[in-house]
């Protein structure tokens, strides 16, 4: 009998929960369980275009006809969604700033790289609200160059040709952002479980002390609240707010001014209706909204009847060009406090004149007044603020190449090195937030230089400890980092306690006198070395190995070297070398997956390196915790065997230290830390380790060890998978 007959109820053919948010996770079951999910969120199983090299195909565009069909879509498809005085610039430029602006330089995640806009939560943030709409708009340009254009890139393209349609000489374009087709799990948007409020301010009144990683004030908003700080109008308090959250997303002073100035240009806020009538985010809406929300089915919900941030109004005399009239109204007028129809604190002007008012955005004959908000006003309440804006309003070409600037700097920060820019519009200045690298040599004997290091008299763990040292800073997120450049020999990685000073210095010393004088870079050098002292390992634990290697590194100047941004990059606690700076309020194990996935590594990728890291003897500071190993520098199997004998007991000794206890006897055999022990306690981790701990695994955890470290090692070469 089926699932609907009279005896059963009429039941329901589909298990309830299953496939919706009322289903039952092994998260829910056990929230404290170690999540692995960030380490495999894009599987190939998600991805419909498997096996296609999108940084080769978007080489085949047309781009003067992909910017030709941009410019033609400001004016064009006026029927569904009109656009603000015909033109759609300025939502495409928010849209392309808010999938910018979540980037934040202390993790390096976020950002337009991936076109992560197009799905939850980002789709449905209230800072977003009807930015639907605009990647709809663009949905005829996507479909037209299919393949050839991501969405990342086609997001990003959009806001740059919108201001370019309306004045603005943009600093250039790089294409090469690749799509993912599942939200990213690993980006921490905050601890909040309701829109628009915030837990992330341990001490409200510092605002210095906003949560790391997080550069945004409140769940849901791109940056500051528009209406001042907790909602409540305060320029110079908003000021402190805008100055600490352009500082986590790496712009100084003069690009915040020029940011926010040259934002608020074009365009206009939207609250000139009940902001109550508005209809649930695209998440939340009934399957007839086709995907879209924030939709006010009983007016138009589009033009005078818009309400998006809840403000109403433009910043500028001529909202569709690009001209220095943000300062010229903020600076001419003094501005008093109103509230929007829908309700939003804003600043309006005083007695301002007609001809400096907007018109309205369907009918030219009628004049709207300005408005700008608290974070507008900020720009001339603090004083820093107001100096730069005074003197971009005298200087028009200063202020527009700031602008400029550091709109590039926004929308192609999580992008990494220049060397990953694609497209005939790639700017030929280097940036120094780019981390420039000279190119390297490959013109030397790497046999020869292999000889010198392995009678230099250094140790299997000290060429393995320093090579990863040099390579482990690598950020996936944002492609910086990695061992090219061998900035681990400039200020500050090599103060950085996580680099072990003294002990680096030493390595140091002995291989700069044998790149110089092979004519090798220092940074191919350092993982030659370490390759090398793993090639030791295996040979020491039985296995002939020859690690792959690719020279061609440069050595970065200090002038090529922003110190104050690589700050960020120190890593705090390691894994991988058993190490932590202090304690945390996060575990051992917690912080280890960051940094895995950080380095974009797999689970399995990460539990085979836990374990040849550990008995080749790289943990910092030469604990011997989590070594197993009497044959300490062997690339064994010691680590998961001796993890998974039942013969030994873990016996708490802290926080964050373990003994392995002889059952028999009561004597402690060997020392762990939670970062050991995670691998056999966590089930899916014991999965792999038990596939090591095997008798028949020795030289498949050899093999799969080699393959994992070259990956490391080589993960900021782009220059080889151009």
């Amino acid at each position: 009998m089926d699932g609907n007959d009279a005896k059963s109820g009429g039941k329901c053919p589909v298990m309830h929960g299953a496939i919706t948010e009322t289903g039952t996770s092994v998260m829910d079951w056990w929230p404290k369980s170690l999540n692995l999910d960030i380490l495999s969120q894009h599987d190939t199983k998600v991805n419909p275009l498997t096996g296609f090299d999108y940084r080769e195909e978007v080489k085949k565009l047309d781009f003067d006809a992909v910017r030709r069909d941009l410019t033609a879509l400001m004016t064009d498809s006026q029927d569904w969604w009109p656009a603000d005085w015909g033109h759609y610039g300025g939502l495409f430029i928010r849209m392309s700033w808010h999938a910018a602006g979540t980037y934040r330089m202390a993790d390096g995640r976020g950002g337009a790289g991936t076109g992560n806009q197009r799905f939850a939560p980002l789709n449905s943030w209230p800072d977003n609200a009807n930015l639907d709409k605009a990647r709809r708009l663009l949905w005829p340009i996507k479909k037209k160059y299919g393949n050839r254009l991501s969405w990342a890139d086609l997001t990003v393209l959009a806001g740059t040709v919108a201001y370019e349609s309306m004045g603005l000489k943009t600093f250039g374009f790089g294409f090469g952002r690749e799509d993912i087709w599942a939200p990213e799990k690993d980006i921490y948007w905050g601890s909040e479980k309701e829109w628009l409020t915030d837990l992330r301010y341990p001490t409200k009144e510092d605002r210095t002390s906003l949560e790391n990683p997080l550069a945004a004030v409140v769940m849901g908003l791109i940056y500051v609240n528009p209406q001042g700080v907790g909602g409540t109008p305060d320029p110079v308090k908003t000021a402190h707010d805008v100055r600490e959250t352009f500082a986590r997303m790496a712009m100084d002073d003069e690009e915040t001014v020029a940011l926010t100035a040259g934002g608020h240009t074009v365009g206009k806020a939207h609250g000139n209706g009940n902001a109550a009538m508005v209809g649930p985010d695209p998440e939340g809406a009934s399957l007839e909204e086709a995907g879209l929300g924030w939709m006010i089915n009983s007016t138009r919900s589009v033009g005078r009847d818009t309400v998006t941030s809840g403000l109403e109004g433009a910043w500028t005399t001529h909202p569709t060009k690009w001209d220095g009239g943000f300062f010229h109204l903020l600076l001419k007028y003094d501005w008093e406090l109103v509230k929007s129809p829908a309700g939003a604190w804003q600043w309006q002007p005083i007695n301002i004149e007609p001809e400096d008012m907007p018109v309205d955005v369907e009918d030219p004959t009628i004049r709207r007044m300005p408005m700008m908000t608290d974070a507008d006003m900020a720009m001339k309440a603090d004083p820093a603020y107001r100096a730069i804006s005074e003197r971009f309003a005298k200087d028009q070409a200063a202020f527009s190449d700031a602008f400029a600037r550091a709109w590039f700097k926004l929308t192609h920060r999580d992008m990494g090195p220049k060397v990953r820019y694609l497209g005939p519009w790639v700017p030929s200045e280097d940036l120094i937030w780019q981390d420039p690298v000279p190119a390297g040599s490959s013109a030397w004997n790497v046999d020869a230089v292999k000889a010198k290091i392995a009678a230099s008299g250094l140790s299997v763990s000290d060429m393995v400890a320093t090579a990863w040292d040099s390579a482990r800073s690598f950020r996936g997120s944002d492609k910086r980092g990695g061992a090219n450049g061998a900035r681990i020999r400039l200020a500050p990685q090599k103060h950085w306690e996580g680099n072990e000073p003294a002990r680096l210095a030493r390595v140091l010393s002995v291989l700069d006198p044998i790149a110089k004088a092979a004519g090798a870079s220092l940074a191919d050098v350092i993982v030659l070395a370490g390759n090398l002292g793993v090639e030791q390992a295996a040979k020491a634990a039985g296995h002939a190995v020859s690690v792959p290697f690719h020279a061609g590194r440069g050595d970065a100047t200090d002038a090529q070297t922003d110190a104050d941004s690589f700050d960020v990059l120190e890593p705090l606690a390691d894994g991988f070398r058993n190490w932590m700076k202090k304690d945390y309020a996060v575990t051992a194990e917690e912080l280890l997956l960051d940094r895995a996935q950080l380095m974009d590594l797999t689970a399995h990728e990460m539990t085979c390196l836990i374990g040849g890291m550990r008995v080749i003897g790289t943990n910092h500071g030469g604990t011997k915790h989590g070594q197993f190993t009497d044959r300490v520098g062997a690339l064994t199997t010691d680590f998961f065997t001796g993890l998974t004998d039942m013969g030994y007991k873990w016996v708490p000794k802290g926080s964050n230290l373990y003994d392995l206890v002889d059952r028999k006897t009561g004597a402690v055999k060997w020392t762990a830390t939670r970062a050991d022990l995670v691998f056999g306690s966590n089930s899916i981790l014991r999965a792999y380790a038990e596939v090591y701990a095997q008798d028949d695994n020795a030289g498949k955890f050899v093999k799969d060890f080699v393959a994992a470290w070259s990956k490391v090692m080589d993960a900021d070469r782009f220059d080889l998978r151009a």
